[in-house]
């Protein structure tokens, strides 16, 4: 069976990868699969791209959080007789408590979706896109990326960890053709407040869409940058992180998702 490109997009359910697949859809005519828990949702917006845009779309119901999924979703995609051309690595999620108080299970959880699952499927698209000498990667990771924020310790570590991968495997493969970028939203409108527990926290007043930051993203995704830091707010960030000493970094970091 002939396969067909196609783009992939985790955590497509709502929030950035939502949009994100929205935006595709209008703009290009390759194929998207959407990949998140909740089926019922996807299926409503997968019937909505097809609809309005025409483009072939497939759901796929898979929890990304439980070790191993990877495979499940290669799997999958592989039987559809579809081929990743564009890796969108949207899922994750982080708690807004510290540390000692979280349970562990959702700690390991966090890692595991954030880091690990993310860092798989990564790996596995990468052979492929050589072969074609083209391929797109782009792993959402956030402004916590840039200095350790306190009550969401292991999230903001992870997605440092999304951040610095991204940029070094954006070096590694510029060769072969492929586009990496991480992206690096600051609080954004999105169900990810309701999870993280922000809710009266300084950050949920200084928010950005998830449209506009969709729209960001895939601009500088299609002009190779290697990391975009989305909203005017948060532009200044990894200059003011080189400026000011850590610990106010730190201390600035926390403030604003105080509760």
């Amino acid at each position: 069976m002939s396969t067909t490109l196609a783009t992939v997009i985790t955590g497509a359910s709502s929030g950035i990868g939502e949009a994100l697949a929205k935006q595709l859809a209008a703009s290009e005519q390759q194929a998207l699969v959407l990949v998140a828990r909740r089926t019922d949702k996807l299926n409503t917006l997968a019937q909505e791209l097809k609809t309005h845009h025409g483009v072939r779309v497939e759901v796929i119901g898979l929890d990304l959080e439980k070790p191993g999924a990877y495979v499940e979703l290669l799997k999958a995609v592989s039987d559809l007789g579809l081929e990743i051309d564009t890796l969108i690595n949207n899922a994750g999620f982080g708690l807004n408590d510290l540390l000692a108080d979280m349970p562990l299970d959702r700690v390991q959880g966090m890692m595991q979706l954030n880091m690990v699952a993310l860092t798989e499927l990564t790996h596995a698209v990468l052979p492929g896109m050589r072969a074609r000498k083209q391929g797109r990667i782009m792993n959402i990771a956030s402004v916590a990326a840039f200095q350790p924020c306190p009550r969401f310790a292991v999230y903001g570590a992870t997605k440092a960890y999304v951040l610095s991968m991204s940029e070094a495997l954006a070096a590694e493969e510029k060769k072969n053709g492929i586009k990496v970028i991480a992206v690096c939203p600051g609080a954004t409108r999105t169900e990810f407040h309701d999870v993280a527990g922000n809710h009266g926290t300084l950050a949920m007043k200084l928010m950005d869409t998830p449209e506009t930051v969709a729209k960001t993203a895939l601009r500088s995704l299609k002009c190779g940058c290697p990391m975009v830091v989305t909203g005017l707010l948060n532009k200044p960030l990894p200059l003011v992180n080189r400026l000011l000493p850590r610990c106010v970094m730190v201390w600035l970091a926390g403030k604003s998702v105080a509760r």
